[in-house]
């Protein structure tokens, strides 16, 4: 309500998920609050602070339940990996320091007399700031797959540049050199941090484990029957693998396959428990009480999750062009390219709405692309029928203003310039998720849509991170 109060309204609400709705509700009643207020105090802000904004254009909400698979899988993204493996808090990773090597000292004179301990028992906080640092700004968004030519190129480029202090030979190249030396200095330390870590990385995703448990992802996410899967996962158990990443593979396939089938699923709690002790049994109830692990009702997607029914994945896998079989990872052109071809459901409910165009472009269905390309669509229209398979409810409101002051606002502060979008995720967003909006706004741009994408949420989650939620609801229970 800050944002409105201080811009103007929101034109638009629309938003997919049945908290989504709450919360749009919500800021409705707050705005009718707020006008009644200001009009019973005879302050008269309602005039100009409560009229639609004229540098917002609308308010995107996506509820996490609409799409809990994409917060499961593994990201893929440079950033999204460090997430997954290092951990990131607060835009710092915490790693050791035998890894990237000891933090740079101040100077001599300021060093404690005390010996430090030794360098392998350290941990040394990586800053991760694009703001700050221009190469982690160009990595930090792409698939892991072209990180290591990437940082190739730029040591490449850095090799040039310090080989060519040989060819300068009058005083003014010498002094631009030393003058741009401590840009290029801090340049090679960054370098040789995200080479560390990337190298590290790379030994975490070259390991049999990490492909095992991709491979199953990804055959589940692409539509594959998943008792095809379930080997892997007894083997997985088998072997010992971390308790969070087996029960993040029976989650995806839960939450994608509307339930596993109640034999298989009691198997698998079996396993678990034999596995990984017995107190894991209350693990299991709070993942089944989130609507995460739940035995499979029927043939269809009633009843899956205890609020409602779940996202219909086999509808709007096709009908959305989540999987995506060609996709180039160094130079892509779709959002797929974060997950390796999996396009993340909630940043296509996002497209619906503002690249109607393009998602129309990858059917065949021409009445429908007339429908996207025309001026009168908006909201989440023509893409109202595949929207009934996904979970939870579709609104999209409109707020209006009194008739004169939107007409004085729009005469003081004209109606061209760059329209905002703020994307809202209730319930948290992946790193991934955040390199897929940013590829959007970047794709917006390039267009000349005269928009930009605010990425706004109530957390950053990840798999890990969800499944520890329910080991915590363990220990508070126990």
């Amino acid at each position: 309500m800050l944002i409105q109060q201080k811009h103007g309204l929101f034109p638009r609400i629309t938003g997919k998920g049945d908290n989504a709705r709450r919360l749009a509700d919500l800021l409705i009643r707050m705005r009718s609050e707020v006008s009644a207020s200001s009009s019973s105090d005879g302050a008269g802000t309602s005039g100009f602070g409560l009229t639609p904004s004229a540098s917002l254009e609308s308010l995107v909400i996506i509820d996490r339940e609409v799409d809990f698979p994409t917060a499961l899988l593994t990201q893929l993204t440079y950033e999204g990996l460090i997430d997954e493996i290092f951990g990131v808090t607060s835009n710092q990773t915490e790693v050791d320091s035998s890894i990237v090597g000891a933090a740079p000292q101040p100077s001599a004179s300021s060093s404690s007399a005390t010996a430090p301990p030794p360098t392998s028992s350290l941990k040394r906080k990586i800053p991760l700031d694009a703001g700050t640092d221009t190469l982690y700004a160009t990595l930090r968004d792409s698939n892991f797959a072209v990180v290591g030519p990437l940082l190739n190129k730029v040591a490449r480029r850095l090799q040039n540049t310090y080989d060519s202090r040989n060819t300068q030979k009058t005083t003014a190249e010498l002094r631009a050199f030393v003058q741009a030396l401590p840009g290029f200095q801090a340049e090679q330390a960054s370098l040789k941090v995200h080479t560390n870590l990337a190298e590290e990385i790379i030994k975490h995703t070259r390991t049999e484990i990490f492909t095992r448990v991709l491979e199953v992802q990804q055959n589940i996410a692409a539509g594959a029957d998943p008792a095809t899967q379930h080997d892997n996962i007894d083997e997985l158990i088998s072997r010992g693998v971390p308790l969070s990443t087996v029960l993040r593979l029976l989650c995806i396939e839960s939450t994608m396959s509307g339930g596993i089938r109640p034999r298989e699923l009691e198997n698998f709690k079996r396993a678990i428990l034999h596995a990984y002790g017995h107190q894991h049994l209350l693990t299991l109830a709070c993942l089944e009480k989130m609507g995460l692990l739940l035995p499979r009702a029927g043939t269809g997607f009633a009843g899956v999750g205890p609020r409602g029914t779940g996202t219909n994945y086999s509808n709007v896998r096709r009908n959305l062009y989540l999987i995506r079989d060609e996709v180039n990872e160094a130079e892509p052109d779709d959002i797929a390219y974060v997950f390796s071809g999996y396009a993340p459901l909630s940043v296509r409910l996002t497209q619906l709405i503002l690249q109607k165009s393009y998602i129309s472009s990858l059917s065949n269905n021409n009445d429908r692309a007339v429908q996207a390309t025309s001026n009168q669509t908006q909201g989440w229209r023509p893409f109202d029928d595949i929207l009934k398979h996904v979970r939870g409810a579709t609104f999209d409101e409109t707020q209006t203003g009194e008739e004169k002051a939107v007409k004085a606002k729009a005469m003081l502060n004209g109606s061209g310039g760059e329209k905002t979008v703020v994307v809202f995720f209730l319930g948290g967003i992946t790193r991934a998720e955040i390199a897929a909006l940013r590829f959007v706004s970047k794709q917006l741009k390039e267009e000349g849509r005269g928009r930009k994408i605010i990425i706004a949420t109530t957390g950053l989650v990840k798999g890990d991170g969800i499944m520890a939620a329910a080991t915590e609801e363990l220990s508070f229970a126990a």
